[in-house]
């Protein structure tokens, strides 16, 4: 086989059905050589960094590695941002670049770039492939890296002459990484003792992160958090790990979190943490955050244990392993002065109540949305604060039903994400919630829509503003506005342009037969909701306050 039918052939034996790429001159030998996979669907992106988002996307949707192709040179380091994304949030992501000739390494080759040594930080392993018979073991470790363990993104770089090379096909069946071996099972006597300081608490607290929707580990978060009369509250990215309808479903704490999961955190006197970081924008100011609490971390990634926080029980191991053992020890228990303790925070601080307003207000949107949809829709956001009012206002039900970029905090994260959603997801409703900013970052990407015949619904969340920090200037800078009011474009008119239906939505009583007609639209569709300008994202933790400082509202505010 040639380099180029040795990198296909062995991602279709890994599992791969969709690539999201651009074609370059060094990857062109791949290009040629793809009409022999008719197994494999190459979705042609507009920006090499939507193509790292689309298969950041495919993968949270579908819980199966996703795969993006750039060519060398600006090519390959036009994906960083959608590596350092998918690095962040712990999303399995493949990879694949181009590189100039093996006799211009090293010799600022035209279009050379050393993206090996760019992504080596961003990356949980890379390969620069320098022969066409190192092709198949290459893409087999770099997928069972991908994939395993902690999940994260790996790249494969191949220069072009690789590609074009003949050598003998040597598929390996197995293989045997001596460096990589995570720890899955979790130490017995760890889970133990975890079981003990669980039934000795008497204020205990679940916070499940992102790793128990990575591990497939909802129905044992379920068990026993139902056992032992634990409340669960989950990180951002944690959302769907915990059914939102539960009785111990308390939301999700941080800087935009709710309330009164903010107080339980920092009231409990031990915390369960599951396949989460405990980091800043979650745990707030660290060295003031529940000075007393006992802490038990479960995460398979020994790395982030102790991290941030001393721990009393680090238990190394996959959720989806680690659960069910501590569901058997843990004794049956309520804690029911507890819960309606946490019940009264929640009454008297109902952070999801939306006031009565002829305005626009964006949780308003979202909550029609919601209910229109009957809470059965996939939701794709950028970073901002419309994807702080989807995670307050829309209520989950399932896990990889909220997919948005969280440690890199990426804006333009959103319509290349559903992209990649509905790619995976082919059947599933998919909404693109978007700030009028972030759009604009990856706005091109509508063409790929009507390339694909792809129904995704678009929900421009327009204010005219960087809305998040517009926030903080107005809060914490004095109300000085400096390069946050933006124009745009006509986005109705430049959704027509791309040949997708646009509406625009300018008050209230239009917002629920837009979301009706979206719905009813077959193909992609785009609502420039034009948001009231000025509303806030509330509760709020301030940068570097604790979460027992959290704030809400203010009364003049709420009198809008």
């Amino acid at each position: 086989m040639t380099g180029a039918q040795m990198v296909l052939d062995s991602l279709q034996r890994e599992g791969v059905d969709t690539i999201f790429g651009y074609p370059g001159g060094v990857v062109l030998p791949l290009y040629d050589t793809l009409p022999q996979f008719p197994g494999i669907r190459h979705i042609l992106v507009r920006h090499e960094q939507a193509a790292a988002h689309m298969a950041d996307g495919y993968a949270r949707a579908s819980g199966r590695m996703g795969t993006c192709l750039g060519t060398s040179g600006p090519g390959a380091t036009n994906l960083v941002t959608g590596i350092c994304t998918s690095w962040m949030d712990s999303t399995p992501v493949f990879a694949l670049t181009g590189n100039v000739a093996r006799s211009l390494l090293g010799k600022d080759g035209f279009q050379e770039a050393d993206i090996t040594g760019i992504t080596h930080s961003i990356t949980k392993h890379n390969y620069l492939v320098m022969r066409p018979e190192e092709i198949p073991l290459s893409i087999r470790e770099a997928a069972h890296i991908c994939r395993t363990g902690r999940p994260g993104p790996v790249l494969v770089d191949i220069p072009k002459d690789v590609f074009q090379e003949t050598a003998e096909y040597d598929w390996p069946e197995q293989i045997n990484l001596r460096g990589y071996k995570p720890t899955v099972e979790g130490h017995s006597g760890m889970i133990r003792r975890a079981a003990e300081l669980i039934d000795q608490a008497e204020r205990p607290i679940i916070i499940a992160g992102h790793g128990v929707i990575w591990s497939d580990a909802q129905a044992a978060l379920l068990e026993l958090a139902e056992r032992a009369g634990i409340p669960v509250i989950t990180t951002f990215l944690g959302i769907g790990a915990f059914p939102e309808s539960h009785p111990l479903s308390y939301g999700w704490l941080g800087m935009h979190g709710m309330f009164y999961a903010n107080q339980a955190a920092d009231k409990a006197d031990l915390i369960i943490g599951v396949g989460m970081r405990f980091d800043d924008r979650a745990m707030g100011r660290f060295s003031a955050f529940n000075p007393g609490v006992k802490i038990v971390h479960i995460d398979i990634d020994p790395a982030e244990i102790g991290k941030n926080f001393p721990v009393a029980v680090p238990i190394v191991g996959s959720a989806a392993n680690v659960l069910p053992r501590l569901a058997e020890q843990v004794k049956e228990a309520k804690h029911q002065p507890w819960i309606r303790w946490i019940d009264q925070c929640r009454e008297e601080h109902p952070s999801l109540h939306i006031r009565e307003s002829r305005r626009m207000l964006p949780q308003y949107v979202v909550r029609t949305l919601y209910e229109e949809t009957n809470g059965d829709a996939n939701i794709v956001t950028g970073v901002g604060q419309h994807q702080m009012w989807a995670g307050q206002h829309y209520f989950y039900k399932r896990p990889r039903q909220l997919i948005s970029s969280g440690g890199l905090g990426t804006m333009g994260f959103e319509l290349p994400g559903a992209i990649g959603a509905q790619v995976a997801c082919p059947d599933a409703e998919t909404w693109a919630i978007c700030g009028d900013g972030g759009f604009q970052m990856t706005l091109q990407e509508m063409a790929v829509l009507v390339d694909e015949g792809l129904p995704v619904k678009i929900a421009i969340f327009n204010n005219g503003y960087l809305g998040m920090v517009r926030q903080w200037q107005q809060l914490f800078y004095d109300k000085n506005l400096v390069s946050v009011a933006m124009t745009q474009p006509d986005f109705v008119k430049l959704a027509d342009a791309y040949g997708i239906r646009g509406i625009r939505v300018e008050t209230k009583a239009e917002v629920a037969s837009a979301i009706r007609e979206a719905r009813a639209h077959k193909g992609p569709i785009l609502l420039d909701f034009q948001i009231d300008q000025e509303e806030n994202v509330w509760p709020m933790v301030p940068a570097g306050a604790a979460l027992s400082e959290t704030i809400e509202a203010p009364a003049e505010e709420l009198a809008r």
